[in-house]
């Protein structure tokens, strides 16, 4: 009956029974798995040699090995005799005698070089402990014994078993062939400070103890031949213990494993070897035979069993020598790493990260590990993929290592056909491996699945590219995988996510899953991704308007920016209002209407606003909707741009031209002429002039040229419009500020074929007022008239004749004054050259005071008190009251002569230049056509002095020639 029959059919056993059974099936089964641990050759052995002589290294023929022991540097044997042998990392060999009789334990601790030793000086059962410190050596270079205390249970002396030592020193344990255990507490090393305690007692042989801290607890492991215990000595005299077995082992067939099985306790009997932790018995590995000795080396457990047959040794002699096996266990990678047999193994230590095994032989022998690579090539050979990947774990390989195993492992995998089981292994290699090595391996359709399971565990591990994106996702769309699809983009948070966001968007749309690519544009606010899906391709225009309604201004305003055309196009009316809120006072929608800030007191957070300029193009295809918008804008804020009111201007214009109904265009007319006279309206003259023009609007041109005061302008557009009343109105209306209106409206009716006898009249009127031209010149302009004729200037020409004669004679009866008082000026001259002057002034002319002695007389009749004069006066030449008035005469009278000079020499380079216009324009920019010039009468008898400016000259120039003509008559 098979295992599975018997639990197919326990209903017919008693529960005992039923226990039997399971356990008995449960033991082979493991018995069966142990047995197939595969076996490799990890150790070499060889003979230990002494460097210095190149000869294997032998034991003294006389001592008889007992014990030994190793660390800090050295093995350490005890011999029957009572000798103790040190060896160095050299090999050689220091003796002493220990003991007057025989050394039977050794204990070398590891962190202290201090070494516990068992033995006996007398005759009969008197074991002693001895403690020597082997820092400190005596004259013949032995170590000092610090401590001798005697080894005894009781009263009843017994040998000694076993021996622990803890590392801290202040526990030393002694196991005795009667079951009973000596506990030593205090200073192992000394005597003074230590106690010892019968801590346990049984009838059984103490076959082994270890030491372990667990915490704060010091717990002790005991083995007996029946029995396996545990104690708790961490508090004094109140020492707890528990019993994890009720089967012990035999003598050497116990140890504490390290740190990588958790410390341990293993024990080895013939049916199996157990471990045991602090809470009973654990794991148990089922290797049979007589196990003669455990040991823990690094990892591993050695175990020393018993060979049934023995094997000559040599055929010299002919002896025969029974043979142990050692087998070296990996208890973690579950194989054997090393067995051989060897002469009866005394004992097996470590040292120098070596292992070396002491045979019956007398002979020592060295086990030494291969390097971690010559293990994995052996591994690699054989395609143990698993069992290299956890023996390099365990040897602390890199991770680089690692990953090329992983990847050895996955092509061979992959070579047999092992898809499932080749990615799984890729797969441990992101990070270090490229990823193109793997996916091309799985581009065929049909291993697409395991593609997926890849490129999934990139983005998990936040290693994936775009491109690795794309490709994921396109696997999912080809699998139809909708679940894998949802559970890649919809169950992540954004913490969560290891892909790129909008290389996701882009494939799922390409994909036709808007759903997805619309969820991951809301969740992680890619807004111009979500709004192109919306409009673009789901074509829901009001869905896209709310979502662009609750976000933040900035995001609203640049959406807006985008993609406003498509949404005026379509629902015009809703994106209309949602400008105008943008635009005055936005908010999104989603936010509370009372700010949270302002409860507390604080100050409100500022009004966003967007310019509404920068959204006049969206609305290129809805004008109605435009100007809707705009009068909103200017309505709301009337100190809109220029550009708002342009385009307004422009709107309401378009429309006016299209209107075929006279009223309706009258009133729209009337409205567009209100906006043009409106003060707050900041529209651009020139601007809105053009469109006028553009439009031919009559009131909005005459009025911006009026308001720009372009005067000229209006008269022009009135001349080509041949409005002869309107021209007149417009010099009438504007002339007091550009005379010249009355210039220009004389050549336009002199230039017309068309008699205008009583606008020229009016407009020759109005030259004679203001003297705007000669009458040469209006002579000369009427004459490219063939229409007009004397009777039209007659009128014109005798007022201007009448006007000349008075000019002349005023300037006859100047020239007259001008001469008498010149003569009259000249006899005085003579009268003070040659006559004496009498001065009757009785008052000074400064302070008006009559005059007293001294005073100063000037010939032009002033006379001053002497103190008066020096005060007032500049110098003692001039008279002071007189001395502005001769200043400026005598400025203006050398000012003549310089530009006397400058004159001639103007004609001068005039003449003799080859660019005559280069000679004006720098006397231009000398500014001297603008001074003023003084012209005299060359005659001495008479001086006529008039100040005119230059140009004026030709004028003056005629008067002259005129007055010389009636002198002449």
């Amino acid at each position: 009956m098979t295992f599975l029959q018997v639990f197919r059919n326990v209903h017919l056993f008693s529960p005992l029974l039923v226990v039997f059974i399971v356990m008995s099936n449960y033991l082979t089964l493991y018995n069966v798995l142990c047995t197939m641990w595969r076996r490799f050759n990890f150790f070499e052995k060889d003979l230990v040699k002494v460097p210095d002589l190149e000869k294997p290294f032998d034991f003294p023929k006389d001592y008889e090995i007992s014990c030994c022991t190793a660390g800090r540097g050295q093995i350490i044997f005890g011999d029957f005799s009572g000798h103790m042998h040190f060896v160095d990392r050299q090999f050689h060999m220091h003796t002493f005698r220990a003991f007057e009789l025989r050394t039977t334990h050794l204990y070398q601790l590891k962190q202290h070089n201090i070494l516990v030793s068992i033995g006996e000086d007398e005759v009969g059962i008197n074991p002693l402990v001895k403690v020597w410190n082997l820092d400190k050596l005596d004259k013949s270079g032995n170590p000092i014994c610090t401590r001798l205390v005697r080894a005894i249970p009781g009263n009843k002396p017994t040998p000694v078993s076993c021996l622990s030592v803890h590392e801290n020193l202040n526990y030393m344990a002694v196991g005795f062939a009667d079951g009973s255990v000596v506990l030593f507490k205090g200073d192992v090393t000394r005597e003074r400070h230590s106690k010892q305690k019968l801590l346990h007692q049984s009838p059984h042989p103490v076959t082994g103890m270890a030491f372990r801290q667990h915490g704060k607890n010091t717990m002790l492991y005991i083995g007996t031949m029946d029995t396996v215990l545990c104690f708790n000595i961490s508090v004094k005299d109140k020492e707890t213990s528990q019993i994890l077995d009720y089967h012990g082992c035999n003598m050497k067939c116990s140890v504490l494993s390290d740190g990588s099985q958790d410390y341990q306790f293993i024990l080895g009997r013939p049916d199996a070897v157990y471990f045991y932790q602090l809470e009973g018995r654990g794991a148990a590995l089922a290797f049979e035979g007589e196990k003669l000795q455990l040991h823990w080396y690094r990892s591993y457990l050695v175990i020393i069993s018993k060979e049934a047959k023995v094997v000559s040794q040599s055929a010299v002699d002919g002896q025969t020598r029974e043979m142990n096996i050692l087998t070296i266990y990996d208890i973690k990678n579950k194989f054997i790493a090393y067995s051989a047999p060897f002469p009866v193994v005394i004992d097996v230590v470590c040292e120098w990260g070596l292992l070396y095994v002491i045979a019956g032989d007398q002979q020592l022998y060295l086990l030494q590990e291969k390097d971690t690579q010559t293990k994995l090539d052996m591994l690699f050979k054989k395609n143990l993929y698993v069992l290299a990947i956890s023996l390099a774990k365990c040897q602390q390989y890199d991770e680089h290592g690692l990953v090329d195993i992983f990847r050895q492992y996955g092509d061979h995998l992959y070579s047999k056909g092992d898809h499932e089981g080749a990615i799984s292994q890729y797969i441990k290699t992101i990070g270090y491996l490229e990823p193109s090595y793997v996916i091309r391996k799985f581009l065929d359709a049909q291993r697409i699945h395991n593609l997926t399971l890849y490129l999934q565990a990139l983005h998990t591990q936040g290693l994936a590219t775009e491109d690795h994106t794309t490709l994921l996702l396109n696997c999912y769309t080809k699998l139809k995988d909708n679940s894998k699809l949802d559970e890649f983009i919809m169950t992540k948070s954004k913490e969560e996510v290891d892909f790129d966001v909008v290389t996701a968007i882009k494939v799922c749309r390409q994909a036709g899953f808007h759903n997805h690519a619309l969820y991951l544009s809301e969740k992680f606010d890619q807004h111009h991704w979500y709004l192109k899906i919306q409009l673009e391709d789901i074509k829901d225009y009001a869905n896209a308007l709310q979502y662009i309604a609750k976000l933040d201004f900035y995001e609203a305003e640049a959406i807006m920016k985008a993609h406003g055309k498509i949404l005026v196009n379509e629902i015009p009316e809703q994106t209309t209002e949602l400008l105008k809120r943008l635009c005055t006072d936005y908010r999104p929608t989603d936010m509370p209407l009372v700010d949270a800030s302002s409860l507390d007191g604080s100050a409100p957070s500022r009004v966003m606003q967007s310019k509404p300029d920068e959204f006049i193009h969206i609305f290129v295809n809805n004008s109605a909707k435009l100007r809707e918008f705009l009068e909103h804008m200017i309505r709301v804020q009337a100190n809109s741009s220029s550009l708002i009111y342009n385009t307004l201007i422009e709107l309401y214009l378009q429309d006016g031209a299209h209107e075929t109904d006279a009223g309706k265009k009258e009133i729209k007319e009337k409205k567009i002429l209100e906006m043009l006279q409106n003060p707050e309206a900041g529209y651009a003259i020139d601007q809105a002039l053009m469109l006028c023009q553009m439009n031919n609007f009559r009131p909005g041109i005459l009025y911006l040229y009026e308001k720009d005061k372009l005067y000229q302008q209006i008269l022009s557009y009135h001349m080509e419009h041949e409005e002869y009343t309107s021209i007149i109105d417009t010099c009438k209306k504007f002339g007091s500020e550009d005379p010249s209106l009355w210039v220009q409206a004389l050549w336009y009716f002199a230039k017309t074929e068309d008699s205008h006898k009583t606008y020229l009249s009016e407009v020759l009127s109005q030259i004679d007022k203001k003297n705007l031209l000669s009458p040469l010149m209006v002579v000369e302009t009427l004459a490219q008239n063939s229409t007009a004729t004397l009777a039209v200037v007659k009128d014109y020409i005798i007022k201007r004749l009448k006007s000349e004669n008075d000019v002349i004679a005023q300037d006859e009866r100047l020239i007259k004054q001008y001469r008498d008082e010149t003569t009259k000026m000249r006899q005085q001259i003579e009268e003070l050259k040659s006559s004496a002057q009498i001065f009757q002034v009785s008052k000074c002319s400064a302070c008006n005071h009559p005059l007293e002695l001294p005073s100063i007389h000037f010939l032009c009749q002033h006379s001053y008190h002497q103190h008066c004069f020096e005060s007032y006066a500049e110098n003692d030449q001039e008279c002071p009251a007189c001395l502005s008035k001769n200043r400026k005469l005598m400025d203006t009278i050398k000012e003549q002569e310089q530009n006397r000079d400058l004159h001639e020499r103007f004609h001068l380079q005039l003449e003799n230049a080859t660019d005559s216009f280069s000679v004006i324009a720098d006397y231009f920019s000398y500014n001297v056509f603008n001074k003023i010039t003084l012209i005299s009468d060359p005659q001495p008898s008479s001086q006529e002095v008039k100040v005119q400016p230059l140009s004026s000259l030709p004028n003056l120039q005629l008067k002259s020639e005129r007055l010389q003509q009636q002198q002449k008559r």
